[in-house]
């Protein structure tokens, strides 16, 4: 008869690896705790901050994030991902000139269903990028915080804040991980993009 702890085995460096992975956009606790743009705009039930590092500087890193976006220069993942995302629902690979052009009060397409938009709240060049929604009840605001890190590095910060939230619970345990997820697929994707 088998070993039943040998059938699981799998699991340890699994969860391990997975815990890893996750961990390339974790905020430090000093991130998760300061004031960020667009803080004061949403009265928060639910706050979610992730963070990466970026191998170029703040400059280098900016003009991905302007035209990023549905309609636009698309969400960028990583090349393994890409593969299996139909060829026209990738994202660019390139800048864009045309789509560096971002102003405050702007509204964009945004993928959270067929009339969800992000507006422009605010922004700061090479520093920051505020947008504001509502989805039903729920206000939310996503800052995207580039801060220069080492010598030639860039540090991002997403913090998405909502309220009211009524169940609480649904938006950390469904859109926690669906954050997580799509950030990380960001991450990795700007990583390439940016390095190049």
């Amino acid at each position: 008869m088998p070993d039943p702890g040998l059938s699981h085995a799998w699991v340890v460096p699994v969860v391990v690896q997975s815990v890893h992975v996750f961990d390339a956009v974790a905020p430090t606790d000093a991130e998760r705790t300061r004031k960020l743009p667009g803080d004061d705009l949403v009265r928060a039930d639910v706050q979610m901050d992730r963070a990466f590092d970026l191998p170029a500087p703040p400059p280098d890193v900016w003009p991905w994030l302007v035209q990023l976006g549905k309609h636009r220069a698309g969400w960028y993942l990583p090349r393994s991902v890409e593969r299996v995302v139909p060829p026209s629902r990738r994202a660019v690979r390139s800048l864009v000139p045309e789509l560096q052009q971002l102003r405050v009060g702007e509204t964009i397409p945004d993928w959270g269903g067929r009339d969800a938009t992000l507006t422009l709240a605010a922004m700061d060049r090479n520093r920051y990028l505020l947008h504001t929604s509502r989805r039903g009840t729920v206000d939310f605001t996503w800052a995207l915080v580039l801060d220069p890190s080492g010598r030639a590095g860039t540090r991002v910060q997403s913090r998405v804040r909502l309220g009211p939230v009524r169940r609480r619970w649904l938006a950390e345990y469904g859109g926690g991980p669906f954050d997580l997820l799509t950030i990380l697929g960001l991450a990795h994707g700007l990583r390439e993009r940016v390095a190049r």
